[in-house]
């Protein structure tokens, strides 16, 4: 019995662990130039954590810098060498989240929120000063009890999570050999609370030349009246991400939520 109960409490422990851990990046801009953020969305779920308190931004600038900002290839290998190192030597003294990484203008932040910052610093500078002593470090530390740092500058704004929901669907036609030049069906699919507010839906996309293709009711959902309905587009990242932006809103407008797309992979002859 005492087997059994330690076997669900660590598939309990790593089940928590998976959701909150889902990793992700995308690029944007910031000031004119890109940036690229990888970012736990996981811990969207639960933020603010009020026994994490503070947020940590730790990292270095580098000299090995494209026109671009980004580091060079081999500048890179070493970047990913200090972040496994920043990781590993908070984790082993330290109860932390690990929110993202910020790269841009030719400086690499890691983002963290610890429990408590007593030793935090010294810990920092005895690691880049033994180890990193070519790199110019970067160490800020405060409160930030309603986690601004990860909910208003590391997590993607509405527009940007579109295209990062887009680009994993363009992603799995691409390896499957799809060239994303051929216009062709894409399904959508859209919940209500009411039939109302479905009705209300499906007069707007009529008009923008959609075609039902069926609904459907799951009594256990909150939102239980399905819809889905289709029309022949091209899926390359620019167009479905216009698509999908205007389905959402008019999806919103009538107290709907939109829930994404799916379509067939064409392949050269």
């Amino acid at each position: 019995m005492r087997k059994l109960l330690l076997l669900l409490i660590l598939a309990i422990a790593n089940t928590a662990l998976a959701q909150e851990e889902e990793w992700d990046v995308y690029l944007a801009s910031y000031n004119g130039k890109p940036g690229s953020t990888v970012i736990n969305m996981g811990l969207k779920k639960t933020a603010p954590l009020v026994s994490f308190p503070y947020v940590l931004v730790t990292g270095v600038r580098y000299t090995n810098c494209r026109e671009d900002g980004f580091p060079e290839e081999g500048e890179l290998d070493r970047l990913y060498v200090i972040s496994d190192s920043l990781d590993a030597t908070l984790e082993r003294v330290f109860t932390i989240k690990k929110a993202g990484t910020f790269t841009n203008n030719c400086e690499r932040l890691e983002y963290y929120y610890p429990s408590d910052t007593m030793g935090v610093r010294g810990k920092l500078l005895q690691l880049y000063s033994s180890v990193f002593g070519a790199y110019d470090p970067y160490i800020n530390i405060k409160a930030d009890r309603e986690w601004t740092y990860y909910l208003e500058f590391l997590y993607p704004n509405e527009t940007i999570r579109e295209y990062m929901s887009n680009q994993k669907v363009l992603d799995a036609l691409l390896k499957a050999g799809d060239k994303l030049e051929a216009a062709r069906k894409v399904d959508h699919w859209v919940y209500f609370k009411t039939t109302k507010d479905l009705d209300c839906f499906q007069a707007a996309i009529k008009q923008m030349g959609f075609e039902i293709e069926g609904t459907g009711k799951d009594k256990k959902s909150p939102m239980p009246f399905r819809l889905q309905f289709s029309r022949n587009d091209k899926v390359d990242l620019s167009s479905i991400s216009a698509i999908t932006a205007d389905l959402r809103k008019k999806a919103a407008n009538c107290l709907g939520d939109y829930d994404g797309w799916e379509t067939f992979v064409i392949k050269d002859q």
